[in-house]
């Protein structure tokens, strides 16, 4: 791990990501680059045949006085249409609520406190796969409080450390829950769709059945890659201070996880009742569908809703919430935390407005497309080799939904048009976008895991990060991939309504 040929290509990743811009100016250039690209295809007059229509289409040349008036009086629409805005805004209000209350705290001190010590390892594991459905939490709190247990438990707290971060972030699309990041990612899904089929629908739970097989295969990988590899390379523990301790849960955290737990039962009775029933209220009124149902259409709305019960039942309940005031400070908290992401999404929308706008995205599409079919490059070597590319892409650019809403305008309609659903792309990205997220210099938290090492190692850096964390990369690159390819083979949906090809190229 320490071979200067090693050194050098993480010297030379590091200066790579360094030199590329904000991710909010890489769109601003992205948007100037997509209008002089429409310019210069306008000149050369260039055109494609839609594959779904059969109508010729051309470029929109956005450096023309009808490109002009429509960018000055869409600047607005664009940013307040955008999908993934909206929906991110109103899932973390409800999250917020469940994180100032103490709820997600109080939740994951208890999943790891409860674990016998044998299964310590996979508790920790498994708690960061948990805590991606509340942003940051994971990297805050567990990241820390697993290397406190494992120091608590005479075990080495790095171990601990690196546990917990391999779920946190490389199982970063893993989950048993429905988070933010998921109909963040839907949401631009369903643009990209509809640069060719205008009517298609990307629901937030569209890979809700690999990604929740998944928790299970990043949960037993992480144990097994602590426990054989990087546990052993770091040897016994030999703390010169007395072990840290970690806390039991106080009397009225338990009082506030009970109420908690009430709220959470009547809220999935609630949808139960809502969806088992064949013609339930929560399904399709006319067809009695679940697919095209309100409770699909509405998952965000859920999650708002879970976050704000549980979050509200657990501040009663450990009397952390006194007054409503208390509980819109927590919100207010979570939506400050976002000034940046805001920032970004406004860059990012423009970007998608415009690429989609100039046609650049569908003529794209049916190219790679064509050069796929005559390549005879399909199947799962196809899938496969598109999560190599995001996994690399990943080192590179931190932010998900930012490489998201550059790689799909281009790789969706491209992988529709021979025949594979947006669903299926947005699945093979997230495993690539996974599991390079623990090596990446330009993941956001990676600075704040250095430092949480070097309270254990003083003259830890970023190679030791990477160092430490590479095994994680390689296994379950390999094993998340081989996951995938099996779903792909055995023809499973990913999600509910969710099918693996798009039928209509």
């Amino acid at each position: 791990m320490n071979s200067s040929w090693f050194s050098r290509l993480l010297a030379a990743i590091e200066r790579a990501g360094n030199a590329l811009p904000h991710p909010a100016t890489l769109f601003a250039l992205l948007a100037v680059c997509v209008a002089l690209a429409s310019a210069v295809a306008a000149q050369f007059e260039l055109a494609v045949t839609h594959p779904s229509t059969g109508k010729t289409v051309t470029v929109v040349n956005l450096l023309s006085l009808p490109g002009l008036h429509r960018f000055l009086t869409s600047l607005v629409s664009n940013y307040t249409g955008f999908a993934p805005l909206g929906t991110v805004l109103v899932a973390l209000l409800g999250i917020g609520v469940a994180e100032a209350s103490g709820l997600i705290a109080a939740a994951l001190r208890l999943t790891v406190l409860a674990a016998p010590r044998r299964l310590l390892t996979a508790a920790v594991v498994f708690a960061g796969v948990l805590s991606n459905a509340a942003s940051e939490i994971g990297y805050v709190l567990l990241v820390p409080l697993a290397a406190a247990i494992f120091q608590a438990a005479g075990r080495h707290p790095v171990a601990g450390l690196a546990a917990a971060f391999a779920g946190v972030s490389g199982g970063y699309s893993a989950n048993l829950l429905l988070g933010t990041i998921d109909p963040l990612l839907a949401g631009l899904s369903q643009e990209a769709a509809r640069i060719v089929d205008p009517a298609y629908i990307v629901n937030p739970a569209c890979n809700y059945y690999f990604m929740a097989a998944s928790t299970i295969l990043i949960t037993i990988l992480g144990t097994l890659v602590t426990e054989f590899i990087v546990a052993p390379r770091l040897g016994p523990w030999k703390a010169e201070d007395e072990p840290a301790r970690l806390d039991p849960l106080t009397p009225a955290e338990r009082r506030g996880l009970k109420f908690a737990a009430i709220a959470a039962m009547a809220l999935v009775a609630w949808i139960l009742a809502g969806s088992l029933p064949a013609r339930g209220f929560l399904r399709d009124p006319e067809t009695g569908s679940l697919l095209r149902s309100p409770l699909l259409s509405g998952v965000v709305t859920l999650v708002f809703a879970g976050g704000l019960l549980t979050g509200l039942a657990y501040g009663i309940g450990a009397r952390i919430f006194r007054t409503d005031a208390d509980v819109i400070q927590g919100m207010a908290r979570t939506m400050s935390t976002l000034s940046s992401y805001l920032v970004l999404v406004f860059f990012a929308a423009q970007f998608v407005a415009l690429f989609n706008w100039t046609n650049l995205g569908l003529m794209l599409a049916v190219a790679g497309a064509d050069l796929l079919r005559a390549s005879g490059f399909g199947g799962i070597p196809l899938v496969l080799s598109f999560i190599v590319l995001s996994s690399v892409v990943n080192l590179f650019m931190g932010s998900a939904s930012a490489k998201w809403a550059i790689m799909a305008p281009v790789f969706v309609p491209m992988f529709m048009l021979v025949g594979y659903s947006p669903e299926l792309t947005q699945a093979a990205f997230r495993v690539g976008d996974s599991v390079t997220n623990v090596i990446s210099p330009m993941m956001s938290y990676f600075a704040l895991i250095v430092a949480y090492l070097q309270r254990y190692q003083p003259s830890a850096g970023i190679g030791t990060v990477i160092a430490t964390m590479l095994p994680y990369t390689a296994v379950f690159l390999l094993a998340w991939s081989g996951l995938l390819a099996a779903w792909l083979a055995l023809g499973w949906p990913l999600g509910p309504g969710a099918p693996l090809a798009y039928p209509h190229h």
